[in-house]
């Protein structure tokens, strides 16, 4: 099925990207609840599913709301109002979503698979309901995205300046032909060959709003709500590289400033990890390691990430760069 967007020289004008932890959520949970391994994203996977599993959410209110294929409930992935908008500006809006919304998209989400008692009870009580939803999605971010998301931002941000760059000097056609193997550009309208996605002007307000997104592969995704812009999320560049090790081959000249203790943690932290995990791989005490991140947080090398009972520490990305080559960056 191919579907086609026109545009007017204003929709043109109004095209742009913007980078939505949103669509990170839904795109990433999906991945994960389907059984299949996914190959891009191996080693996040193997992580992160024991702790969904452990406080619920393979049951939840999400699942419930994501499919494994096909629609997704448009009222959790809000038009961003800026080019990198906050989670908690997303939820927001997300609470801000009508019943009426919110039931025709339950109506649409019914009509491919039998409606849950979560469902039913989000159809009777919406507002009620979406703080449920929304409080759920805070769970998932602190335990799936949040301890990785200065990485996958980079990656999300790194595609966006490049297609910024390409306009530039290229044009927006030559941008659009590259999105996907699935969408194509030509005399004033976009294309789109995907049997689930769908994008027509009769559905949607002007313009278009370009999302890159890190799991979304190896489809586009789109919404399209009246009257806000249509979305179209695609597979940012570089994924097959996101959970590759970061160099640490300047381990030695950091050592030597931040001492060869905490530099040895900032290296086990190419994967978030708690401090008992820390204490394991490292053979250090595990009051001397939590000594040791405290002084690491507070110089901004590591961000501290609540899941469960236990807290994940994260590099930041200024500790990527203090570990990377001389000369080379980790965007």
């Amino acid at each position: 099925m191919e579907s086609a967007l026109s545009f007017s020289t204003a929709d043109l004008a109004q095209t742009r990207f913007a980078v939505s932890p949103m669509w990170e959520v839904v795109t990433s949970f999906r991945l994960l609840h389907d059984e299949a391994d996914p190959p891009l994203h191996r080693r996040w996977a193997a992580q992160v599913r024991p702790r969904l599993a452990g406080a619920g959410l393979d049951r939840g209110w999400l699942a419930a709301l994501i499919p494994g294929n096909g629609y997704l409930a448009d009222f959790l992935n809000p038009t961003p109002t800026g080019p990198f908008p906050e989670l908690s500006a997303e939820l927001a809006a997300i609470r801000r979503s009508t019943p009426e919304q919110v039931r025709a998209d339950l109506a649409t989400l019914a009509a491919k698979s039998r409606p849950s008692p979560r469902l039913r009870l989000l159809h009777e009580e919406p507002e009620a309901a979406l703080e449920k939803v929304t409080a759920e999605i805070g769970t998932y971010w602190e335990l799936a995205l949040a301890p990785y998301w200065h990485r996958i931002r980079q990656l999300l941000e790194a595609d966006v300046f490049h297609r910024a760059r390409q306009v530039a000097e290229h044009g927006s056609a030559h941008v659009l032909n590259e999105l996907h193997s699935t969408v194509s550009w030509d005399a004033g309208t976009l294309r789109l060959v995907r049997r689930h996605c769908s994008l027509t002007r009769a559905k949607t307000g002007s313009g278009l709003l370009l999302v890159p997104s890190a799991f979304a592969w190896p489809r586009v995704l789109t919404r399209s709500v009246a009257p806000e812009p249509p979305q179209l999320a695609y597979p940012a560049r570089g994924i097959g590289t996101l959970w590759e090790p970061r160099t640490t081959e300047a381990a030695d000249a950091v050592a030597a400033v931040l001492g060869r203790s905490r530099t040895l943690l900032l290296t086990e932290l190419d994967t978030p990890a708690s401090t008992t995990q820390l204490a394991g791989h490292t053979g250090l005490s595990t009051a001397a390691v939590s000594q040791h991140l405290t002084a690491l947080r507070d110089a901004g090398l590591v961000t501290g990430h609540r899941a469960g009972r236990s807290v994940l520490y994260a590099r930041t990305a200024i500790a990527d760069a203090l570990l990377a080559p001389a000369g080379v960056t980790t965007g």
